[in-house]
């Protein structure tokens, strides 16, 4: 591929770096992570469709999920990958069972993991040296034989290269000279640091070509990425990954941060191109919170690129300049992975904060308007008292449209009481109940609603939607997502702050917040704000005008 360069001079010649997806099955590993067979062919498409080179389904013959999962083909345009092991040493290809099973995987390429660290080659396998190098070659020649792609990880290759060089380049080389496509080096302890790369590449480079090198790179120091990206200066022209970085103990390289930092930073795109279009990239935020929400987990506020806090700032001064230049703050535009600028408004905030915020969410209002100032003295007083609207979106605009306007009032709590009894039951097991009653007027019509929950928090959100008269149509879909509560002072009189994440069927989230000395009170405010969201949320949606 050719482009013009940096500085829109002559045309270049771009490399292609292939990207290599391994979130099904190296991702699979991640402690509390169990995808089943729908899961994975979820995830599969939605990789598929982004653009990735490979995606590595899983180990067919480990267990039914991934044995079931290659029993069809998964991918549109990827090439499907199945994992597995080299051949045993003292059987043929034809005779081994795990070799057997791998070729009858419905796949386009196939990944043996080898072991070229010698000290592996004598403790885990228990062959000699040549025994192991004759395992890949023989495993390879098996995949090609069978008209498939042939990839070999070498694990542990750079331990392995430290400890005994000739041996773990023996290992490489062996792979490349049997046909592999691609032979990709592994730091499978995440130990290998960034500045140790370049030579042990340039040596690999010696007898296998870079453009036939992968880099497979795991984060126990924090530095897969770092790992990676001095690979691809190296000479590596694949690089594997994970969705998010998931992975056993603390991950693998994370593909939502290279994949954008290849794209978007000039040092590395004004040399390489990946398969990947611009428009595509823009889905990235999309891609990552999909996936979380599949592992039913909340995205990572801070993460690079498409974290909720990745374009967000805070101080005042910061965000006077930002609104007034976003390249001041923001490495690149947060449009080009699909997330949003946040100018968040909190006790550090000035009026550019407020200004922005209060534009965001579609309200209006002067600089010099006095209700303005009365707003953010309203909200810095209340942030002192334990309230985090930077975390509450919902929160704050309720807020800021009841002391710049109005919000219509859906419905008025006049009681509500919650019970907690510890007894047994019929059968003589030792239970925990909880029940909520919620007293409101809707309407001009008195309802009481009572509920059992699983806690009291669960029993008084069953109350408080069980009946909402005229509006209870609007709140079918609302689902609370998340809950987290956090302690602010020390004793049994504590300040508690809860924020509550809620979502409805049209894909959309919004988080509330309540503070008090009482922690279902704290939770009762965050539940009461979710809801008339929620119902302001329909109207506005519904092109019925709000006052402004």
């Amino acid at each position: 591929m050719s482009g013009k360069n940096n500085n829109g001079g002559e045309l270049v010649r771009k490399e292609r770096i292939y990207i290599y997806d391994t979130t099904l099955r190296d991702g699979q590993q991640t402690p509390g992570v169990d995808f089943s067979v729908e899961d994975k062919k979820a995830i599969a498409v939605l990789l598929d469709d982004f653009g990735m080179d490979y995606i590595e389904g899983g180990y067919p013959g480990a267990n039914p999920t991934d044995t079931s999962f290659f029993e069809a083909k998964q991918t549109k345009k990827a090439k499907f990958t199945a994992f597995g092991m080299t051949k045993r040493a003292g059987l043929s290809a034809s005779n081994d069972p795990g070799l057997t099973v791998l070729l009858q995987a419905k796949s386009d390429s196939l990944c043996f993991v080898a072991k070229s660290w010698d000290y592996h080659v004598h403790l885990a396998l228990g062959c000699t040296l040549d025994e192991n190098l004759e395992s890949i070659t023989a495993s390879v020649q098996a995949a090609c034989n069978a008209g498939r792609e042939a990839l070999v990880d070498c694990e542990h290759f750079f331990d392995g290269f430290k400890a005994n060089p000739e041996y773990a380049l023996a290992c490489a080389k062996a792979a490349y000279d049997a046909g592999a496509r691609w032979i990709v080096l592994c730091d499978t302890n995440g130990g290998t640091q960034p500045a140790e790369i370049h030579d042990i590449i340039q040596s690999v480079a010696q007898v296998v070509p870079g453009d036939h090198l992968g880099i497979h790179a795991h984060n126990d120091t924090e530095q897969a990425v770092a790992v990676s990206l001095a690979a691809i200066d190296a000479g590596v022209r694949q690089v594997q990954g994970t969705l998010n970085g998931i992975g056993e103990r603390c991950g693998n390289a994370n593909l939502v941060t290279l994949i954008p930092t290849l794209m978007l930073k000039p040092y590395w795109s004004d040399r390489f191109s990946l398969g990947i279009s611009d428009d595509k990239l823009k889905d990235l935020t999309r891609l990552s919170r999909a996936f979380d929400d599949i592992l039913n987990r909340a995205p990572a506020e801070q993460a690079p690129f498409i974290g909720s806090s990745a374009f967000a700032t805070k101080a005042g001064i910061h965000a006077s300049a930002l609104l007034k230049e976003p390249k001041t703050y923001e490495h690149v535009p947060p449009e080009t992975v699909g997330n949003h600028r946040r100018v968040m408004v909190s006790d550090q905030g000035g009026k550019s904060n407020f200004l922005a915020e209060l534009q965001r969410h579609g309200i209006k209002v002067a600089r010099d308007d006095s209700r303005l100032d009365t707003l953010i003295s309203l909200v810095k007083t209340r942030e002192a008292e334990g309230y985090a609207y930077e975390g509450a979106d919902a929160s704050f605009e309720l807020l800021a449209r009841k002391s710049l306007m109005s919000v219509p009032e859906f419905f008025k709590v006049d009681s509500f009481r919650c019970m907690v009894e510890r007894r047994f039951d019929a059968n003589g097991n030792l239970i925990t109940v909880s029940e909520a009653v919620v007293k409101l007027q809707v309407d001009g019509e008195q309802k009481m609603s009572v509920a059992e929950g699983h806690g009291p928090v669960n029993a008084l959100d069953i109350a408080l939607r069980k009946d909402l008269g005229c509006y209870q149509d609007e709140i079918s879909d609302l689902e609370l997502v998340d809950f987290k509560v956090r302690i602010l002072n020390g004793g049994t009189a504590a300040i508690t702050r809860v924020l509550i994440e809620s979502g409805d069927a049209s894909g959309a989230r919004w988080r509330t917040v309540g503070v008090s000395d009482n922690i279902i009170d704290a939770s009762f405010q965050a539940l009461m704000d979710s809801v008339i969201y929620k119902l302001m949320k329909n109207r506005s949606l519904a092109g019925i005008g709000l006052d402004n």
